[in-house]
């Protein structure tokens, strides 16, 4: 399962620390989620083109292990208000058809079929 949320921050001369206040709730957020059974990793990164476009993704083994990984009270404290800045004119979880690494791809049975 795959969690991928946007995030637009802007470089606002008025508020110099918005991108440094974010980017310590993200990590934050990637501490808690990463720390839970079944998550596989995750990843903060920035656009090359648009800066203040951010994105968020974590892997987890299964649906359940997400589901799970939300429900610990200091994630619903710090990650949750976060997620929920994300954009939210596209959808945020995926589920993971095809996956590859070392030149070896591999097919996933959906779990919607």
């Amino acid at each position: 399962m795959l969690l991928v949320c946007r995030f637009a921050v802007p470089d606002d001369p008025a508020d110099p620390g918005a991108n440094v206040r974010f980017v310590a709730r993200a990590r934050r957020a990637l501490e808690l989620l990463t720390a839970a059974p079944g998550c596989l990793g995750g990843e903060l990164g920035r656009a090359v083109d648009e800066p203040q476009r951010w994105v968020l993704a974590v892997r987890f083994a299964s649906v359940d292990a997400y589901r799970r990984a939300l429900s610990p009270f200091p994630v619903r404290e710090h990650v949750v208000p976060l997620l929920s800045e994300a954009l939210a004119d596209e959808p945020a979880t995926y589920e993971v058809l095809v996956s590859g690494a070392d030149g070896r791809v591999v097919e996933h049975p959906s779990l919607l079929a």
